[in-house]
Protein backbone atom coordinates (compact mmCIF):
# COMPACT_ATOMS: atom_id res chain seq x y z
CA UNK A 1 0.00 0.00 0.00
CA UNK A 2 1.05 3.94 -1.08
CA UNK A 3 -0.03 6.63 0.38
CA UNK A 4 1.13 9.92 -1.65
CA UNK A 5 -0.29 13.36 0.27
CA UNK A 6 -1.30 16.00 -2.37
CA UNK A 7 -3.04 18.33 -0.44
CA UNK A 8 -2.96 20.58 2.89
CA UNK A 9 -4.91 23.32 4.29
CA UNK A 10 -2.93 26.50 4.81
CA UNK A 11 -6.16 27.52 7.77
CA UNK A 12 -6.19 24.27 8.94
CA UNK A 13 -4.94 20.20 9.16
CA UNK A 14 -7.14 19.09 6.89
CA UNK A 15 -5.38 17.53 3.74
CA UNK A 16 -5.89 14.95 0.61
CA UNK A 17 -4.20 12.06 -0.46
CA UNK A 18 -4.23 9.15 -2.62
CA UNK A 19 -4.21 5.57 -1.11
CA UNK A 20 -3.45 2.22 -3.70
CA UNK A 21 -3.68 -1.00 -2.84
CA UNK A 22 -4.43 -3.75 -4.87
CA UNK A 23 -7.88 -3.60 -5.51
CA UNK A 24 -7.34 -0.08 -6.57
CA UNK A 25 -7.07 3.61 -5.31
CA UNK A 26 -8.46 5.44 -2.73
CA UNK A 27 -8.88 9.32 -2.32
CA UNK A 28 -9.13 10.90 0.93
CA UNK A 29 -10.72 12.49 2.99
CA UNK A 30 -12.72 9.14 2.20
CA UNK A 31 -15.76 7.66 4.01
CA UNK A 32 -16.12 3.86 4.13
CA UNK A 33 -19.52 2.17 3.92
CA UNK A 34 -20.15 -0.77 6.85
CA UNK A 35 -20.47 -4.26 4.96
CA UNK A 36 -20.65 -6.61 8.07
CA UNK A 37 -21.06 -9.76 7.04
CA UNK A 38 -19.72 -8.98 3.43
CA UNK A 39 -22.99 -6.88 2.20
CA UNK A 40 -23.60 -3.57 2.86
CA UNK A 41 -27.00 -3.71 3.83
CA UNK A 42 -29.60 -3.54 1.23
CA UNK A 43 -27.12 -2.17 -1.57
CA UNK A 44 -25.86 -3.99 -4.10
CA UNK A 45 -22.76 -3.41 -5.16
CA UNK A 46 -23.22 -2.26 -8.36
CA UNK A 47 -25.08 0.84 -6.50
CA UNK A 48 -22.37 1.13 -4.17
CA UNK A 49 -20.13 1.51 -7.66
CA UNK A 50 -22.80 3.99 -9.41
CA UNK A 51 -25.02 5.45 -7.02
CA UNK A 52 -22.39 5.77 -3.81
CA UNK A 53 -19.23 5.55 -5.35
CA UNK A 54 -18.31 4.02 -2.93
CA UNK A 55 -14.09 3.16 -3.44
CA UNK A 56 -13.92 1.11 -0.57
CA UNK A 57 -16.10 -0.78 1.63
CA UNK A 58 -15.88 -2.72 5.33
CA UNK A 59 -15.82 -6.54 6.53
CA UNK A 60 -16.34 -7.55 9.92
CA UNK A 61 -13.77 -10.31 11.21
CA UNK A 62 -16.59 -11.38 13.96
CA UNK A 63 -19.09 -11.44 12.29
CA UNK A 64 -17.76 -13.67 9.15
CA UNK A 65 -15.35 -15.64 11.26
CA UNK A 66 -18.50 -16.97 12.59
CA UNK A 67 -20.79 -17.20 9.50
CA UNK A 68 -20.21 -18.09 6.41
CA UNK A 69 -16.89 -19.10 8.58
CA UNK A 70 -13.49 -19.13 7.60
CA UNK A 71 -13.79 -22.81 5.27
CA UNK A 72 -16.24 -21.11 2.97
CA UNK A 73 -13.96 -18.17 2.50
CA UNK A 74 -11.46 -19.86 2.01
CA UNK A 75 -12.62 -21.94 -0.75
CA UNK A 76 -13.88 -18.90 -2.42
CA UNK A 77 -10.98 -17.35 -3.04
CA UNK A 78 -11.39 -14.24 -0.14
CA UNK A 79 -13.93 -11.69 0.02
CA UNK A 80 -12.98 -10.31 -2.75
CA UNK A 81 -14.51 -13.12 -4.79
CA UNK A 82 -16.68 -14.39 -2.50
CA UNK A 83 -19.10 -11.26 -2.43
CA UNK A 84 -17.63 -9.57 -6.06
CA UNK A 85 -16.36 -6.33 -4.95
CA UNK A 86 -13.54 -5.80 -6.78
CA UNK A 87 -12.22 -2.66 -5.12
CA UNK A 88 -10.24 -1.97 -1.88
CA UNK A 89 -11.71 -3.74 1.26
CA UNK A 90 -10.57 -3.31 4.90
CA UNK A 91 -11.74 -5.79 7.93
CA UNK A 92 -11.47 -4.51 11.76
CA UNK A 93 -9.79 -7.07 14.00
CA UNK A 94 -13.51 -7.93 15.35
CA UNK A 95 -12.50 -6.48 19.31
CA UNK A 96 -15.23 -4.01 19.27
CA UNK A 97 -17.67 -6.79 18.61
CA UNK A 98 -16.03 -9.03 21.18
CA UNK A 99 -15.60 -6.52 23.86
CA UNK A 100 -19.05 -5.26 23.36
CA UNK A 101 -20.54 -8.76 24.08
CA UNK A 102 -20.16 -7.99 28.29
CA UNK A 103 -21.64 -10.82 30.53
CA UNK A 104 -20.20 -13.17 27.97
CA UNK A 105 -16.60 -13.12 26.82
CA UNK A 106 -13.75 -13.53 29.31
CA UNK A 107 -10.63 -10.96 28.95
CA UNK A 108 -6.93 -12.61 29.66
CA UNK A 109 -3.18 -12.01 28.39
CA UNK A 110 -3.83 -14.82 25.50
CA UNK A 111 -6.73 -13.22 24.13
CA UNK A 112 -10.00 -13.05 24.62
CA UNK A 113 -12.42 -15.98 25.12
CA UNK A 114 -16.67 -15.34 24.06
CA UNK A 115 -19.52 -17.25 22.99
CA UNK A 116 -21.07 -16.12 19.38
CA UNK A 117 -24.40 -14.18 19.06
CA UNK A 118 -25.79 -16.42 17.02
CA UNK A 119 -25.51 -20.22 19.17
CA UNK A 120 -23.61 -19.71 21.90
CA UNK A 121 -20.94 -22.09 20.80
CA UNK A 122 -17.36 -21.06 22.83
CA UNK A 123 -14.65 -19.43 20.76
CA UNK A 124 -11.18 -17.85 21.17
CA UNK A 125 -9.47 -14.77 19.53
CA UNK A 126 -6.02 -14.35 19.96
CA UNK A 127 -3.60 -11.56 18.15
CA UNK A 128 -2.54 -14.54 16.05
CA UNK A 129 -5.51 -16.07 15.16
CA UNK A 130 -7.22 -12.81 14.35
CA UNK A 131 -4.44 -12.40 11.67
CA UNK A 132 -4.69 -15.63 10.25
CA UNK A 133 -8.32 -14.99 9.97
CA UNK A 134 -7.71 -11.52 7.89
CA UNK A 135 -5.61 -12.77 5.70
CA UNK A 136 -7.83 -15.60 5.07
CA UNK A 137 -10.58 -12.55 4.79
CA UNK A 138 -7.97 -11.26 2.19
CA UNK A 139 -8.88 -7.56 2.67
CA UNK A 140 -6.76 -4.71 1.41
CA UNK A 141 -6.13 -3.36 5.05
CA UNK A 142 -6.36 -4.95 8.09
CA UNK A 143 -6.78 -3.92 11.62
CA UNK A 144 -4.78 -5.29 14.60
CA UNK A 145 -6.41 -6.59 17.71
CA UNK A 146 -7.33 -4.43 20.66
CA UNK A 147 -9.40 -4.14 23.61
CA UNK A 148 -11.88 -0.94 23.15
CA UNK A 149 -13.09 -0.59 26.99
CA UNK A 150 -15.90 1.30 27.99
CA UNK A 151 -15.52 5.21 27.30
CA UNK A 152 -16.28 6.57 30.97
CA UNK A 153 -13.37 3.60 32.11
CA UNK A 154 -10.89 4.95 35.58
CA UNK A 155 -7.78 5.52 34.52
CA UNK A 156 -6.24 3.02 36.43
CA UNK A 157 -8.51 0.30 34.00
CA UNK A 158 -7.48 2.51 30.96
CA UNK A 159 -4.05 1.96 31.44
CA UNK A 160 -4.20 -1.61 32.01
CA UNK A 161 -6.07 -2.22 28.75
CA UNK A 162 -4.09 -0.07 26.81
CA UNK A 163 -1.06 -1.51 28.07
CA UNK A 164 -2.62 -5.10 27.06
CA UNK A 165 -3.39 -3.52 23.73
CA UNK A 166 0.11 -2.41 23.50
CA UNK A 167 1.56 -6.01 24.03
CA UNK A 168 -1.53 -7.42 21.51
CA UNK A 169 -0.27 -5.50 18.83
CA UNK A 170 2.98 -6.68 19.30
CA UNK A 171 2.39 -10.02 18.59
CA UNK A 172 -0.25 -9.00 15.61
CA UNK A 173 2.97 -7.65 14.20
CA UNK A 174 4.75 -10.55 14.60
CA UNK A 175 2.17 -12.85 13.18
CA UNK A 176 1.40 -10.32 10.38
CA UNK A 177 5.59 -10.43 9.50
CA UNK A 178 5.89 -14.22 9.58
CA UNK A 179 2.86 -15.13 7.25
CA UNK A 180 1.99 -14.43 3.56
CA UNK A 181 -1.09 -13.44 2.03
CA UNK A 182 -2.56 -16.19 0.70
CA UNK A 183 -4.46 -14.80 -2.94
CA UNK A 184 -1.59 -13.42 -4.79
CA UNK A 185 -1.44 -9.31 -3.60
CA UNK A 186 -0.29 -7.63 -0.78
CA UNK A 187 -2.03 -6.94 2.50
CA UNK A 188 -1.77 -4.10 5.22
CA UNK A 189 -1.85 -4.20 8.89
CA UNK A 190 -3.31 -0.54 10.64
CA UNK A 191 -2.93 -0.44 14.51
CA UNK A 192 -5.09 1.02 17.12
CA UNK A 193 -4.32 3.83 19.26
CA UNK A 194 -6.53 3.51 22.24
CA UNK A 195 -6.29 5.43 25.51
CA UNK A 196 -9.28 6.62 26.63
CA UNK A 197 -10.28 10.51 27.32
CA UNK A 198 -6.48 10.71 28.85
CA UNK A 199 -4.22 12.74 27.22
CA UNK A 200 -1.14 11.22 28.71
CA UNK A 201 -2.27 7.51 27.44
CA UNK A 202 -3.56 8.69 24.02
CA UNK A 203 -0.01 10.35 23.71
CA UNK A 204 1.87 7.24 24.64
CA UNK A 205 -0.58 5.51 22.78
CA UNK A 206 0.17 7.46 19.50
CA UNK A 207 3.92 7.45 20.07
CA UNK A 208 4.18 3.81 20.53
CA UNK A 209 2.03 3.16 17.43
CA UNK A 210 3.73 6.02 15.19
CA UNK A 211 7.37 4.16 16.32
CA UNK A 212 6.04 0.54 14.64
CA UNK A 213 6.38 1.97 10.74
CA UNK A 214 2.86 1.33 9.94
CA UNK A 215 1.28 1.70 6.54
CA UNK A 216 -1.25 3.54 8.12
CA UNK A 217 -2.57 4.00 11.90
CA UNK A 218 -6.38 4.25 13.15
CA UNK A 219 -7.82 5.72 16.35
CA UNK A 220 -10.27 3.84 18.32
CA UNK A 221 -12.30 4.14 21.33
CA UNK A 222 -13.96 7.03 20.89
CA UNK A 223 -17.41 8.29 19.50
CA UNK A 224 -18.45 5.32 22.47
CA UNK A 225 -20.71 7.83 24.84
CA UNK A 226 -18.01 10.60 25.62
CA UNK A 227 -18.61 14.26 24.77
CA UNK A 228 -18.12 15.09 21.30
CA UNK A 229 -15.55 18.09 22.29
CA UNK A 230 -13.90 15.65 24.34
CA UNK A 231 -13.86 13.17 21.08
CA UNK A 232 -12.56 16.42 18.78
CA UNK A 233 -9.49 16.90 21.60
CA UNK A 234 -8.70 13.62 21.42
CA UNK A 235 -8.24 13.56 17.36
CA UNK A 236 -5.91 16.92 18.09
CA UNK A 237 -3.95 15.17 21.25
CA UNK A 238 -3.37 11.85 18.42
CA UNK A 239 -2.71 13.43 15.74
CA UNK A 240 -0.32 15.71 16.60
CA UNK A 241 2.07 12.83 17.05
CA UNK A 242 0.51 9.98 14.29
CA UNK A 243 2.82 10.63 11.04
CA UNK A 244 1.61 13.15 8.92
CA UNK A 245 2.97 10.86 6.09
CA UNK A 246 0.45 7.74 6.73
CA UNK A 247 -3.16 7.81 6.33
CA UNK A 248 -5.47 7.73 9.65
CA UNK A 249 -8.55 6.32 10.81
CA UNK A 250 -10.91 7.52 12.90
CA UNK A 251 -13.28 4.17 13.92
CA UNK A 252 -16.65 4.16 14.15
CA UNK A 253 -17.32 7.91 13.43
CA UNK A 254 -19.86 9.43 12.53
CA UNK A 255 -22.21 12.25 11.85
CA UNK A 256 -21.93 14.32 9.03
CA UNK A 257 -20.32 17.62 11.34
CA UNK A 258 -17.94 14.59 13.23
CA UNK A 259 -16.58 13.81 9.83
CA UNK A 260 -16.08 17.51 9.05
CA UNK A 261 -14.83 18.52 12.38
CA UNK A 262 -12.21 15.35 12.28
CA UNK A 263 -11.38 16.32 8.84
CA UNK A 264 -10.41 19.74 10.07
CA UNK A 265 -7.90 18.25 12.50
CA UNK A 266 -5.96 16.08 9.90
CA UNK A 267 -8.22 12.53 9.87
CA UNK A 268 -8.48 10.76 6.32
CA UNK A 269 -10.56 7.77 6.63
CA UNK A 270 -14.13 7.37 8.13
CA UNK A 271 -16.96 4.42 8.67
CA UNK A 272 -20.09 4.35 10.50
CA UNK A 273 -23.27 2.41 10.27
CA UNK A 274 -25.16 5.45 10.89
CA UNK A 275 -25.81 6.15 7.01
CA UNK A 276 -27.45 2.91 6.56
CA UNK A 277 -28.99 2.08 10.05
CA UNK A 278 -30.30 5.62 9.93
CA UNK A 279 -31.93 4.91 6.44
CA UNK A 280 -33.03 1.81 7.41
CA UNK A 281 -35.24 4.12 10.68
CA UNK A 282 -36.68 6.48 7.59
CA UNK A 283 -34.05 9.00 8.73
CA UNK A 284 -32.30 10.73 5.69
CA UNK A 285 -29.29 12.86 5.76
CA UNK A 286 -28.99 16.41 3.38
CA UNK A 287 -27.32 19.59 3.00
CA UNK A 288 -30.06 21.05 4.88
CA UNK A 289 -30.04 18.89 7.72
CA UNK A 290 -32.06 15.91 8.18
CA UNK A 291 -35.79 14.49 7.49
CA UNK A 292 -37.72 12.10 8.99
CA UNK A 293 -39.70 10.36 6.17
CA UNK A 294 -42.18 8.89 7.89
CA UNK A 295 -43.49 12.39 8.79
CA UNK A 296 -46.82 13.20 7.56
CA UNK A 297 -45.48 16.59 6.20
CA UNK A 298 -44.09 14.65 3.45
CA UNK A 299 -47.21 12.97 2.01
CA UNK A 300 -47.96 15.31 -0.85
CA UNK A 301 -44.22 16.70 -1.12
CA UNK A 302 -43.65 15.70 -5.27
CA UNK A 303 -40.31 17.20 -5.12
CA UNK A 304 -37.32 14.78 -5.56
CA UNK A 305 -35.89 14.00 -2.65
CA UNK A 306 -32.42 15.44 -3.39
CA UNK A 307 -32.36 17.25 -6.64
CA UNK A 308 -28.39 17.37 -6.62
CA UNK A 309 -28.53 13.69 -4.97
CA UNK A 310 -27.63 10.34 -6.89
CA UNK A 311 -29.94 9.06 -9.38
CA UNK A 312 -32.66 7.48 -6.74
CA UNK A 313 -32.98 10.87 -5.30
CA UNK A 314 -33.53 12.63 -8.51
CA UNK A 315 -36.04 10.10 -9.71
CA UNK A 316 -38.21 9.39 -7.12
CA UNK A 317 -40.21 12.09 -5.07
CA UNK A 318 -40.38 12.89 -1.05
CA UNK A 319 -44.07 11.52 -0.98
CA UNK A 320 -43.28 8.48 -2.78
CA UNK A 321 -40.32 7.59 0.08
CA UNK A 322 -43.36 8.33 2.75
CA UNK A 323 -45.65 5.71 1.17
CA UNK A 324 -43.08 3.12 0.82
CA UNK A 325 -42.17 3.55 4.56
CA UNK A 326 -45.63 3.93 5.75
CA UNK A 327 -46.24 0.70 3.76
CA UNK A 328 -43.12 -0.75 5.35
CA UNK A 329 -41.76 -1.83 1.62
CA UNK A 330 -38.39 -3.14 1.39
CA UNK A 331 -37.62 -0.51 -1.26
CA UNK A 332 -38.44 2.54 0.95
CA UNK A 333 -35.11 1.17 3.28
CA UNK A 334 -33.39 0.57 0.12
CA UNK A 335 -33.57 3.90 -1.53
CA UNK A 336 -33.04 5.77 2.05
CA UNK A 337 -29.71 3.71 1.87
CA UNK A 338 -28.76 4.35 -1.22
CA UNK A 339 -29.32 7.91 -0.51
CA UNK A 340 -27.50 8.37 2.85
CA UNK A 341 -24.31 6.36 1.63
CA UNK A 342 -24.07 8.68 -1.33
CA UNK A 343 -24.79 11.63 0.75
CA UNK A 344 -21.96 10.40 2.94
CA UNK A 345 -19.52 10.07 -0.37
CA UNK A 346 -20.54 13.47 -1.89
CA UNK A 347 -20.08 15.03 1.60
CA UNK A 348 -16.12 14.10 1.49
CA UNK A 349 -15.62 14.69 -1.94
CA UNK A 350 -16.95 17.88 -1.74
CA UNK A 351 -14.35 18.70 1.12
CA UNK A 352 -11.82 17.15 -0.87
CA UNK A 353 -12.40 20.10 -3.56
CA UNK A 354 -12.57 22.91 -1.03
CA UNK A 355 -9.28 21.52 0.09
CA UNK A 356 -7.62 21.76 -3.15
CA UNK A 357 -9.65 24.80 -3.64
CA UNK A 358 -8.19 26.25 -0.28
CA UNK A 359 -11.54 27.45 1.24
CA UNK A 360 -12.21 24.30 3.31
CA UNK A 361 -12.72 25.79 6.62
CA UNK A 362 -14.89 28.93 5.00
CA UNK A 363 -17.09 26.09 3.78
CA UNK A 364 -17.58 23.69 6.37
CA UNK A 365 -18.50 26.92 8.30
CA UNK A 366 -21.19 27.80 6.24
CA UNK A 367 -22.45 24.26 6.46
CA UNK A 368 -21.95 22.84 9.67
CA UNK A 369 -24.86 24.14 11.66
CA UNK A 370 -27.57 23.13 9.18
CA UNK A 371 -26.30 19.91 8.79
CA UNK A 372 -27.89 19.02 12.09
CA UNK A 373 -31.25 20.47 11.93
CA UNK A 374 -34.22 19.05 11.53
CA UNK A 375 -36.32 19.53 8.66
Amino acid sequence: MKFELQHTDNASDARTGLITTAHGQIKTPIFMPVGTCGSVKGVHIAELEEQVKAQIILGNTYHLYLRPGLDILKAAGGLHRFNAWNHPILTDSGGFQVFSLTGIRKLREEGCEFRSHIDGSKHFFTPENVMDTERIIGADIMMALDECPPGKSDYAYARKSLALTQRWLDRCIARFNATEPLYGYSQSLFPIVQGCTYKDLRREAAKFVADKGADGNAIGGLAVGEPTETMYEMIEVVNEILPKDKPRYLMGVGTPQNILEAIERGVDMFDCVMPTRNGRNAMLFTYEGTMNMKNKKWESDFSPIDPEGCHVDRVHTKAYLHHLFKAQELLAMQIASIHNLSFYLRLVTDAREHIEQGDFVKWKASIIHQLGRRI
